[in-house]
């Protein structure tokens, strides 16, 4: 696969976007970077400021109805619940069970921007969407944001009626972005050691994962001056979220590197791996995709090579519309071979 050009300017499409979204772009890195602090702690105060969080609608908004189940109150265990209108005359429809991004420090489903998110997934895909709330680093570091995404995930599993009858749990799809793609992968590896009793998933939907290791990769030393992330954000929220200790090797984080985990003889999902030309995590996420292939696993990789980390959460971008024609692609193809 060609690689984009070697860069240290923002991506060539930034002067074009709307003003609205440059301007998101701006005050979420300025406000996730003022609220990092050097030492290894978050002022949430400051970032709560501007992470404007919006409530579930029970009432259907746009095709879209929410609500807000809580399994775990405490240790802030709960999921948004996202169901299509017409799912009361729907005979079965998939399952989306998603995971945030946000390094795994920052961020909810009630974040408005995976709000959107999750809502037009529910829409576009016709399918039901969990969007679970795990525990949040520093404050709760590895492997507990993998504890919640399996103990949510159990939770369905054993609890079949917090979910709309239309709801095929059969069917289900993982799906995460950025960190939540990361979460879903180890959660994906879990699930397929120990098993679960109803929940079968046929696919998994990789949106930029949050993958690393020690060493600099040719996209983490071009890409300098992109949105959301850089080398410098990277290391802090490795260091907040693994065992002291621990480097950057360690299997949460560097998934296809010396420590990896032997998935070979394991029945992992088929995956689509999403990754953009301007994301500093590139070079990880392809070689999470190859890591996938050698070990004998299905797996897609779609490059927006003109995209930044994170661009699907601005639905009006072009190439964000793109990539829901791809996920719904990849997401019918699985439904179709699983019957």
């Amino acid at each position: 696969m060609a690689e984009p050009e070697a860069t240290t300017t923002t991506p060539p499409t930034m002067a074009k976007l709307p003003w609205h979204v440059r301007l998101s772009i701006f005050l979420l890195s300025a406000l996730s970077n003022t609220s990092r602090r050097s030492n290894g702690t978050v002022n949430r105060r400051i970032f709560n400021l501007l992470d404007r969080k919006v409530p579930p609608n029970t009432k259907p908004v746009d095709g879209v109805s929410s609500s807000d189940v809580t399994m775990d109150p405490t240790r802030d265990l709960w999921f948004r619940l996202f169901t299509p209108s017409a799912a009361s005359s729907a005979a079965s429809l998939p399952l989306v069970v998603f995971f945030h991004g946000g390094g795994f420090s920052f961020m909810s489903p009630s974040s408005i921007q995976f709000d959107t998110v999750c809502r037009q997934f529910c829409r576009s895909f016709h399918a039901v969407v969990v969007s679970v709330n795990y525990r949040l680093a520093p404050e709760h570091c590895y492997p507990t944001q993998y504890e919640d995404g399996f103990d949510a995930l159990k939770f369905i599993d054993q609890n079949g009626d917090v979910l709309p009858r239309s709801a095929d749990v059969r069917k289900c799809f993982l799906a995460g972005d950025s960190a939540g793609g990361n979460l879903a992968h180890h959660v994906a590896v879990r699930v397929a050691r120990e098993r679960l009793q109803s929940i079968k998933i046929i696919g998994l939907i990789s949106l930029q994962p949050f993958f690393g290791g020690e060493e600099r990769t040719g996209s983490e030393i071009r890409l300098k001056r992109v949105p959301f992330i850089s080398v410098d954000i990277s290391d802090w929220h490795w260091k907040v979220f693994l065992p002291t200790g621990s480097n950057r090797d360690h299997d949460a984080v560097n998934v296809s590197g010396p420590n990896a985990e032997d998935i070979s003889g394991l029945d992992y999902p088929n995956t689509l791996v999403i990754v953009g030309g301007f994301d500093p995590l590139r070079d990880w996420q392809v070689r999470y995709y190859e890591w996938l292939r050698k070990s004998g696993k299905e797996a897609q990789l779609i490059d927006y090579p003109n995209m930044f980390h994170g661009f699907y959460i601005f639905p009006d971008l072009l190439d964000a519309s793109q990539l829901i024609s791809h996920v719904k692609e990849f997401m019918n193809k699985q439904i179709s071979n699983a019957k």
